[in-house]
């Protein structure tokens, strides 16, 4: 069985709600009358109620009918929401008028049901940019307590499967933080160990990479590394992770026990963090396009419930995969 049906299977069994901001976008109808028909999640759609039923009417989605629909601009709940955005808000000196305007906004209101338990994560950006789709989450849900970093991760699905778990590796950050310090390429990988536990279900042996490997080289960006290892030991003492590694090192059995003798992670790591986002993001695409890999993600991690940014030239299926991740996030495993 592939990873991402695992993923599928392992969402049906939460009954966890996830969120669609952009509910008469055609694609995210599509994904959703597919995530319901096989019960993924429990959907709530955002948006005109007459708007999504036409468009569901259009395209024969019979399962459109079980998602539960909200017009953000005109609601029972409206009032509530403003003034929970409000109160959120305030002291940065937002306005009653300004939160009742953004809570029409459906990104402003996912996370606001987020906030309130009304759904248990969110998943967007088929129509919206990424910046537009983590303000308010920022805002609103903001980061888990101890986290200050919020990173992207991508599940690589490797064709020959003699690499990392059975051909899974999980690669971070590619995505969002730029030039993390130590103290936060500590909560990365962490919080990438994390990721890969509860989505891949696979045991995370993390290497922290860099151009050096035990010391082979001396530079204050090889340092970076060896104290962001020390911190993530300090944040989670049972996890498996070792660093600095050369990514050969990292990987390929024979070359670790040559360059890092005694380590129980080197030529064994299925995740990989990369000292920057540069080197994250390259590294993916190349690892996608040269080894033929399936990169899933970014799967975004961090925040205090679990919400995913799509790209806008995202697929029907990869909205069912994402969701499905959302909901593994949110259940925890």
């Amino acid at each position: 069985m592939d990873l991402i049906t695992t993923i599928k299977n392992n969402a049906k069994k939460h009954n966890k709600c996830i969120v669609l901001p952009e509910g008469t976008e055609e694609r995210t109808l599509k994904a959703a009358d597919e995530i319901i028909r096989e019960g993924i999640a429990r959907i709530i759609l955002l948006g005109n109620q007459e708007e999504i039923n036409a468009l569901a009417s259009q395209h024969g989605l019979t399962s459109i009918s079980q998602a539960t629909i909200i017009d953000p601009v005109n609601h029972e709940k409206k009032e509530f929401y403003a003034d929970m955005l409000f109160e959120l808000r305030k002291s940065k000196g937002l306005t009653k008028e300004e939160a009742l305007k953004l809570v029409e906004d459906p990104l402003y209101l996912a996370t606001l049901l987020i906030k309130n338990g009304d759904a248990d994560g969110e998943v967007a950006g088929a129509q919206n940019a990424t910046g537009n789709v983590l303000r308010p989450a920022f805002q609103v849900v903001k980061t888990l307590p101890g986290i200050s970093v919020v990173s992207g991760a991508f599940i690589m699905i490797m064709p020959d499967k003699k690499w990392g778990d059975d051909g899974i590796f999980v690669f971070a950050d590619c995505a969002v933080h730029p030039d993390p310090t130590a103290a936060e390429l500590a909560q990365i990988a962490v919080m990438t160990a994390r990721t890969t536990k509860a989505i891949a279900g696979i045991e995370p042996r993390v290497g922290m990479l860099s151009f050096s490997t035990k010391g082979s080289a001396k530079h204050p960006m090889c340092d970076k590394v060896i104290e962001a290892t020390r911190l993530a030991k300090e944040i989670e003492p049972g996890l498996k992770i070792d660093g600095e590694l050369q990514a050969d090192a990292a990987i390929v059995e024979a070359i670790g026990k040559s360059k890092a003798p005694g380590s129980e992670i080197a030529g064994k790591a299925n995740v990989l963090v990369f000292p920057t986002l540069e080197v994250g993001n390259i590294a993916y695409k190349l690892v996608q396009r040269l080894a033929g890999a399936e990169a899933v993600g970014p799967v975004l991690q961090g925040m205090a419930a679990p919400i995913n940014d799509l790209s806008r030239g995202c697929s029907v299926e990869d909205i069912v995969s994402l969701v499905a991740i959302t909901v593994n996030q949110a259940a925890g495993e």
